[in-house]
């Protein structure tokens, strides 16, 4: 493409303060507009988003996809940069996203997403963690399943860009079992709604035990000291977690 594409950035919020200013700031060198998609914030996200500037919605949330594909359709431009509130565009990144704005070739753009779990980047255990981030909403949307949400595009229209996408997602392990709660529920109750059963042995002894060996054997997580092998730890016990809470909803008489 000879003329330079126009992209807009485009962010989901609820309760974001303490993200949404070094995300919006991060997302600046690199788009043209700024569409903030609200969930009627109570603490200064608002504010924040009205003082940088960008263009900001408020919007019932009915579920992550939901709410993104509505914010996506939100933008000016049709090539989009979707980051969640707790994402940076880093100086690496940004580079690559100006040159593609040069000469867009794909349907869409992943990066490597560099995770920094209660402030360490964790390299191994979750990582590469290939996201989808930069893409042409004309051909392709928000899917997958609440909360895991997903960008849907062929996999051979999507090139992956060798730049890191950094994510701050907990400062603690706190945060992270109290997020993995939430998840589980949202994550068991929509099984239990598409009538998945749990097999006990599979999914409540197997399944995690493979998930901590996938991750800090398979993937070296053990390279990455303490909080690797407490993240691999937490992963295994949202395996186990989602399909606890989903056996107990599966008892649970018809209504």
């Amino acid at each position: 493409m000879s003329n330079p594409v126009s992209i807009s950035g485009v962010i989901i919020t609820l309760n974001e303060a303490r993200h949404i200013r070094a995300c919006i700031e991060s997302m600046l060198p690199v788009v043209d507009e700024v569409v903030v998609v609200d969930s009627f914030s109570t603490d200064e996200t608002p504010a924040i988003c009205q003082e940088l500037g960008v263009r900001f919605l408020q919007h019932p949330f009915k579920g992550h996809i939901e709410q993104k594909n509505y914010a996506m359709q939100q933008a000016k431009y049709d090539y989009v940069l979707s980051l969640d509130a707790d994402e940076r565009v880093s100086e690496e990144m940004a580079k690559a996203i100006l040159a593609v704005k040069q000469n867009w070739a794909a349907n869409g753009y992943a990066f490597n997403r560099l995770n920094n779990y209660c402030g360490r980047w964790l390299r191994y255990a979750w990582y590469p963690d290939r996201k989808t981030r930069l893409w042409d909403r004309r051909q392709g949307q928000w899917g997958g399943t609440n909360p895991h949400d997903r960008v849907i595009l062929p996999k051979e229209q999507i090139r992956h860009l060798p730049a890191d996408l950094h994510h701050y997602p907990y400062r603690n392990v706190l945060e992270h079992a109290e997020q993995l709660l939430k998840f589980a529920d949202i994550d068991a109750t929509f099984k239990n709604a598409e009538g998945q059963r749990v097999s006990l042995f599979r999914d409540l002894i197997l399944g995690p035990f493979f998930k901590f060996f996938k991750l800090y054997i398979l993937k070296r997580g053990f390279l990455d000291g303490l909080y690797g092998f407490l993240y691999c730890c937490m992963a295994a016990g949202f395996n186990f977690l989602k399909y606890a809470r989903l056996w107990e909803l599966n008892r649970r008489p018809a209504k």
